[in-house]
């Protein structure tokens, strides 16, 4: 099968397009034929080895010293199940399947082996493969770190980074719980993130935009790129912080893509892509994912080869 392979760490360069072996499921795996998959911070850090000095040795030890020990990167998949592993159970050839492969990567390439009691589920009835392949990254790290802050109590939240692909599900779960939603992004991305439940949206390209802020019960940092100690203060003495920087990995459950499920065939929840490239410009997409200029979603589309040989 064709797969994208992370040759070295470095820049969006290293990854090369080769024909590799393909997965062979055991015993409770699903083997997936992926349609759509993403480029998510997950990605690109592993890819770039983008972390503070004091953990790239860690990360190296833990990843592979040269090169990912996973070579096929990409923790987003979206396809359909083509063959299951003999003690299976809920799951079924042709099911239409999305979900998070973790380290195990594997997700830029024409197959992938995700194991059923795993961060995986039956799509939205109503969602494309593109669509599926944004929401769960986003949705439950969002999911995650919004607990932490209590969500469900909390009547007024602050979010900033309100437009990247964690942001726009944050903004969105929070409405969903009945909050009054203050947003922070680029102004740019004020429309929106208004169509996304905000009830305001502050710019922070602005001169002096943090006088516009008060306290919220709840105060998320989803880009993990704001200065802390000036986002805390806007939580008060009874609120709550919470950031995807610094205060560890999201953890991923089954149960919270069904939750998305719930929300996205409701219409409570939208998928929000920036664009879609053909696994073949990889590079050009963590490229752009690089530039730090994306809103929601990078999907990466895998045609695989028998569907390219068929004449249109």
């Amino acid at each position: 099968m064709r797969a994208v392979i992370c040759t070295a760490y470095g820049p969006p360069d290293v990854l090369k397009l080769q024909e590799v072996e393909k997965p062979v499921p055991r015993e409770f795996d699903l083997l997936i034929k992926v349609h759509a998959s993403a480029v998510q911070s997950g990605d690109r850090r592993v890819r770039s080895l983008d972390v503070p000095a004091a953990g790239k040795f860690p990360m190296r030890v833990a990843l592979g010293f040269k090169a990912p020990r996973n070579p096929v990167l990409g923790v987003v998949v979206a396809g359909e199940v083509v063959e299951t592993g003999s003690r299976v159970q809920h799951f079924k050839v042709g099911d239409r399947v999305y979900g998070l492969t973790g380290m195990r990567f594997g997700g830029y390439a024409e197959y992938a082996c995700l194991k059923e009691h795993k961060c995986v589920q039956l799509m939205p009835l109503n969602a494309s493969f593109a669509e599926a392949a944004s929401l769960p990254f986003g949705g439950t790290t969002a999911l995650h770190f919004l607990r932490k802050v209590k969500i469900q109590k909390a009547k007024t939240v602050l979010i900033y980074g309100a437009s990247g692909a964690v942001g726009s599900m944050a903004v969105q779960i929070a409405k969903y719980y009945g909050a009054h939603v203050t947003a922070v992004c680029s102004g740019r991305n004020r429309e929106l993130v208004k169509s996304l439940g905000a009830d305001v949206v502050v710019d922070y390209t602005k001169e002096g935009y943090d006088q516009e802020l008060t306290t919220y019960d709840a105060v998320f940092d989803a880009a993990g790129k704001i200065n802390k100690k000036m986002a805390r203060k806007h939580a008060g003495e009874q609120g709550l912080f919470s950031s995807v920087a610094g205060q560890g990995v999201a953890t991923e459950f089954k149960e919270d893509l069904t939750l998305l499920n719930q929300m996205f065939e409701a219409g409570n929840l939208k998928a929000v892509i920036d664009s879609i490239y053909p696994m073949e410009e990889i590079v050009a997409a963590h490229r752009y994912v690089d530039a730090g200029q994306k809103v929601g979603n990078v999907i990466v589309s895998v045609v695989h080869e028998e569907e390219q040989k068929i004449p249109v």
